[in-house]
């Protein structure tokens, strides 16, 4: 029985041993304007923060109808709604402690 291929996907690409380079090894990035100092001041770092204070990736099992009302809190505080779910952990916590 023959192997079934994935031929439209990049996975089957792959599999094929067919992938070619891509052209554009260097990208052309003279279009692009140069920042400005208005640009910088209102940049914000992204990705995970650095440091002591990192936070632990874990899984919770929750309700889909308590993530939905969770998510609509977040919603309405203009912010992620896990961000909001740490909050309220860390209140219920500092009570109990």
């Amino acid at each position: 029985m023959n192997k079934k291929r994935f031929g439209s996907s990049a996975r089957g690409t792959r599999a094929s041993g067919k992938a070619e380079p891509t052209s554009a090894s260097r990208p052309d990035f003279s279009d692009i304007p140069e920042s400005t100092e208005e640009e910088f001041r209102r940049a914000r770092q992204v990705g995970r923060p650095s440091g002591k204070m990192a936070q632990q990736l874990i899984a919770l099992r929750l309700s889909p109808w308590l993530i939905s009302q969770l998510r609509k809190m977040a919603a309405r505080q203009r912010k992620p709604y896990q961000t909001l779910i740490h909050e309220i952990l860390e209140r219920a916590v500092s009570r109990v402690s």
